[in-house]
């Protein structure tokens, strides 16, 4: 029995939904807000999520971002807007599916059968983000976007969040200027390498690491996130 969260302030969609889900054979969870829909896919753990764009509190494409940071579970957006602008939009921020305002339950019965078909392929191979993130003395909470360092929080803004967040699921790893870029600012942005340095430098300094000794530099390459000083890398 999938366990399905349906994320929407239309009481009567919400309702509707239900009806039709239950009917089918799962359990369906509800959120009217963007705040909810985030907390409940880190405690409940739904199978997938139904998501409309049009939160009162929250746009959809930031809930997808956020819900991508530390979760792989499907997403299938629902919005009145079906242009292809926004269809990309919600696409590039992590939805697996789009389906536009009026749908047929029949449509989107098939949609939510082909996203968990994918989502078992996925498990198939192993891929699954953890929602608390520890580099050393570094904790890193994906779903309340907090950072704490040997205990204190660090008062980070959304950008240099994303981008330790980034280096934390990459521990140990060498992050190109050009993987930061594109994962972090977007699949639009590929050249742009002054900001990766700018937000770097940011960090450092709001950790109290300005010789790098956590956030180490790999010259003309990238950065690297580790707990220790054993990288054998440069931290220029």
């Amino acid at each position: 029995m999938p366990k399905v969260l349906v994320v929407d302030d239309d009481p009567s969609l919400l309702k509707a939904l239900r009806i039709g889900l239950t009917a089918r054979g799962d359990e369906v969870l509800t959120a009217h807000s963007g705040v909810d829909a985030v907390n409940q896919v880190a405690l409940a753990g739904p199978d997938l999520v139904i998501l409309d764009l049009g939160l009162p509190d929250v746009d959809g494409l930031e809930v997808c971002r956020r819900i991508r940071e530390f979760s792989d579970v499907p997403i299938v957006v629902l919005s009145a807007y079906g242009d292809e602008r926004r269809k990309v939009e919600a696409l590039d921020s992590g939805a697996d599916d789009f389906v536009t305002k009026p749908f047929g339950m029949a449509e989107l019965e098939a949609r939510l059968r082909v996203a968990l078909r994918h989502a078992a392929a996925r498990q198939g191979d192993g891929q699954e983000h953890a929602t608390n993130l520890d580099v050393g003395d570094l904790h890193v909470d994906l779903v309340h976007h907090m950072a704490t360092l040997s205990g204190t929080q660090l008062q980070l803004t959304a950008k240099e969040f994303e981008l330790l967040a980034y280096l934390a699921r990459h521990a140990g790893k060498v992050c190109t200027h050009h993987m930061i870029l594109k994962e972090v600012w977007g699949p639009g942005y590929g050249a742009e390498s002054n900001y990766v340095r700018v937000y770097t430098h940011r960090l450092r300094k709001k950790m109290g690491d300005e010789e790098g000794r956590l956030l180490k530099t790999v010259p003309g390459i990238g950065y690297q996130l580790v707990p220790d000083d054993h990288s054998l890398v440069s931290n220029e």
